[in-house]
């Protein structure tokens, strides 16, 4: 096999790859679950930032920031000191 198409294999190969997870596409919530703001502790949040701060998981920089959120089990969120809706913008 010669370089060009170890190349062009390469090339096909991460198209496959990414053409795969285009059609997963997003995951849906879980009905057992709350979106809870205000819980999650310094890089365990579960998404993005409701402030824009960030936009990965486990990326949060400090314990319980109200815009970092993570899932917790239905009816357990305000108990734990948060809040299942997103903090207002500024």
């Amino acid at each position: 096999m010669n370089q060009q198409d170890l190349i062009r294999a390469a090339l096909a190969s991460a198209l496959a790859l990414g053409t795969l997870a285009a059609q997963a596409g997003p995951v849906a919530a879980d009905p057992t679950k709350d979106k809870c703001f205000g819980v999650a502790k310094a890089g365990a949040n579960d998404c993005a930032s409701a402030s824009g701060s960030h936009s990965c998981a486990g990326t949060a920089t400090k314990d319980n920031d109200a815009g970092d959120w993570k899932y917790v089990a239905k009816g357990t969120c305000e108990r734990m000191g948060g809040s299942t809706r997103p903090p207002m913008k500024k």
